[in-house]
């Protein structure tokens, strides 16, 4: 639920984490889900069985990055390399422990090099981390579904059923606890689309694409109107966020090659724009397969 835009991620109370040199992204053919707390609430929501057929991804490919603003326009790629310390997030402004409630201090920890909160009662490091933002891209008929925001920001304006990744689901298990929240729409994934990430606003948009299991939906507290969109019809003008325009964007140009793909890329806002901004970014380092 994408109630507000997370200028910076969630702290954790975890140790520094481990980075690992590679991972492995593999399905499993069913999940399990948690009770809603909206809609009267489905069971058995499953991915495809074991008897459907397993999508393969070949090696990656780059390209040329979309636009969505002044080519011109300085990327934040281009911030100087010589600048060493630097604070990250909103580390300046976490003033009291989030475990003990003493004081910190702001510095950088021993083997960094960015300033961090320390807490000078107990020495706990406040880490903060991107919010992931889970959702479902929706094939129906050749049409995808999209709802209207009932809620700031970007009230009024279409999106893909998304939103915040909940503490003890997977991703798939949020895109698709997301979409009935948001569209009441009952769904299976079919495969990932696309991850997206936005470093400014620390996020990463993981979308999925899904089918419905049934021929049915309709608006949650969180959407006045839930409508199923050609692509030739997709409102570009009045999506509610970047995210949702380079999600759909890439799909579309899919859909018309023949092909979907799976996708990666960062995009950078424009700093000091706004979320109504939605063609103020570029599309970096994009990658699909």
């Amino acid at each position: 639920m994408l109630k507000t835009i997370q200028i910076l991620g969630s702290s954790s109370g975890l140790v520094k984490p481990q980075t690992t040199s590679c991972c492995r992204l593999s399905f499993i053919s069913s999940i399990s889900t948690k009770p809603f707390s909206s809609c009267s609430r489905p069971t058995n929501l499953l991915f495809p069985g074991p008897s459907a057929r397993r999508t393969r991804f070949g090696a990656f490919s780059m390209s040329s990055a979309h636009s969505g603003s002044n080519p011109a326009a300085p990327s934040s790629s281009s911030s100087s390399s010589s600048t060493v310390v630097q604070s990250v997030g909103n580390a300046r402004k976490i003033n009291f422990c989030q475990w003990c409630g003493g004081p910190t201090k702001h510095e950088v920890p021993d083997g960094e090099e960015k300033i961090r909160a320390i807490c000078t009662v107990c020495d706990r490091i406040a880490y903060e981390n991107p919010k992931m933002v889970v959702g479902c891209l929706i094939e129906h008929d050749n049409m995808v579904l999209l709802c209207k925001r009932n809620i700031q920001p970007s009230y009024g304006l279409w999106t893909l059923p998304a939103g915040y990744l909940e503490i003890g689901e997977s991703a798939a298990e949020g895109a698709i606890r997301e979409t009935w929240e948001e569209a009441c729409a009952e769904v299976e994934i079919v495969s990932p689309f696309a991850q997206l990430d936005i470093p400014l606003i620390g996020q990463t948009y993981i979308i999925f694409l899904a089918r419905l299991k049934k021929a049915q939906f309709s608006p949650g507290p969180e959407s006045s109107e839930c409508r199923l969109f050609a692509l030739d019809d997709i409102p570009f003008d009045s999506l509610s966020f970047s995210s949702m325009v380079v999600t759909l964007k890439l799909y579309a140009e899919d859909v018309k090659a023949g092909k979907v793909k799976f996708h990666y890329g960062t995009i950078n806002k424009r700093p000091g724009t706004s979320p109504s901004d939605i063609n103020a970014y570029t599309l970096d380092h994009h990658m699909q397969s």
